[in-house]
């Protein structure tokens, strides 16, 4: 793990922290002071994962808070109940991946509805705590697999078909444009926010074969195992550009970080500005707007509320 500086004085909240890069991006922001709010769907697992970052960094700063990304109403109970008077840091690192068909609470089919409008949802509702933060980050887990979705706004949501893996890396390009919309409308109106986006590349974690998946059988687990055995890297591997985003000084808004490495697969943090997704306004404004039509979560951008301490 590279140097990461101080985090002393800053509150960061992980989603999906009981687990995999986010369990890792929230310990290691607690190793450097940071006071960290994990928020985790199941709370045995979240108390689990509290447990053992206190175990690995006695000296931990840490908050568990439930929420359910699939559940609309869980995100608003949620983003009310948080009682920080401002929030310096956000990591959308929850979701899930390649999962069988199914709805959330809310109707939505569920890589979009969690990947993408759970995030959505919960950033649009958290915004007055990041705003009142003297230099708030949000940070978007993405995928390297969004680089080969056929990104359909007529078929966000299985209205036609569902196919696993289309859906997923569909799910994950929203997250692209979203964090880059994000800033684009934070520059507009004259904010300090910085948005940014990640991809891990591969790595080990328990979202292929956990949750969801945990029932799609003995030859699926079996396999997938192996695979992330062989060709998926250690989950701090993963974790590396999440920390790089979020505890980077200069890097500035809208960057996209992705590994170095073939196919963006593994290697070390770099700042990716090839991407078309990053470039297609028009696309990210609709889904923007389809957004908030979804979930009733308007982004109030207009302003800049009185910084809290």
């Amino acid at each position: 793990m590279r140097a990461i500086p101080d985090q002393s004085g800053r509150v960061a909240m992980v989603t999906g922290a009981n687990s995999g890069i986010g369990y890792v991006t929230a310990r290691e922001l607690a190793r450097r002071r940071a006071q960290v709010v994990l928020a985790c769907r199941d709370p045995e697992r979240g108390r689990a994962a509290l447990a053992r970052i206190r175990s690995e960094v006695p000296d931990a700063r840490l908050e568990l808070r439930q929420v359910d990304l699939g559940c609309l109403s869980s995100i608003r109970a949620f983003a009310a109940g948080l009682d920080h008077g401002r929030l310096d840091l956000l990591i959308n690192n929850a979701g899930v991946a390649m999962v069988p068909y199914s709805r959330t609470a809310d109707g939505f089919e569920s890589q979009f509805g969690i990947n993408h409008l759970g995030t959505f949802a919960l950033t649009g509702l958290l915004l007055p705590h990041l705003l009142a933060a003297p230099d708030p980050r949000v940070v978007t887990v993405s995928s390297e697999g969004q680089r080969f979705a056929r990104f359909d706004l007529g078929n966000l949501n299985a209205e036609r078909a569902y196919r696993t893996a289309f859906a997923y890396v569909q799910s994950k390009r929203a997250k692209l444009y979203f964090a880059m919309e994000l800033q684009r409308r934070a520059d507009a109106a004259d904010l300090k926010l910085r948005s940014m986006a990640v991809a891990p590349g591969l790595t080990r974690t328990k979202v292929l074969t956990g949750g969801a998946n945990s029932g799609r059988g003995r030859l699926y687990t079996t396999i997938t195992r192996l695979l992330m055995r062989v060709a998926f890297r250690p989950t701090p591997e993963g974790a590396k550009t999440s920390l790089y985003a979020a505890t980077t000084p200069d890097l500035p808004g809208g960057s996209y970080i992705v590994p170095d490495g073939l196919l963006q697969l593994r290697g070390e943090p770099t700042h990716r500005t090839r991407e078309r997704a990053i470039h297609d306004t028009d696309t990210a404004n609709r889904l923007w707007q389809l957004s908030e039509l979804l979930t009733g979560v308007t982004y109030e951008l207009s302003a800049t509320p009185t910084r809290q301490p």
